[in-house]
């Protein structure tokens, strides 16, 4: 198992709509690709919160193929999306890891 893991530091003034806009548009988009098995959000705790409000969202996909395949064929697209919609007030960061346990 594949975990595709997007780190996101949100700015405190678009924070409600960001959220909502995961849930209802993001998330789904993803998803939709069929490349992942499930999804989850969280909050990370116990981190500085001056500059904004810390998620990461975590995508589950059962080969490293599904995982390029979306790379290649979707992230660029919806990365340009959230980009266009949110600009520099949400930073974010990915990390690809192998479920080993």
């Amino acid at each position: 198992m594949i975990l595709y893991n997007i780190t996101y530091m949100v700015a405190h003034e678009i924070h409600d709509e960001w959220i909502s806009w995961m849930k209802t548009i993001h998330i789904p988009e993803m998803m939709a690709t069929g490349l992942f098995d499930r999804n989850q959000v969280l909050r990370l705790l116990e981190v500085d919160e001056q500059e904004g409000i810390t998620y990461a969202a975590q995508f589950y996909t059962s080969s490293i193929e599904n995982y390029r395949s979306y790379i290649s064929n979707n992230a660029p697209v919806l990365r340009l999306k959230a980009n266009q919609k949110w600009g520099d007030k949400v930073l974010g960061y990915r990390t690809l890891m192998e479920i080993v346990q």
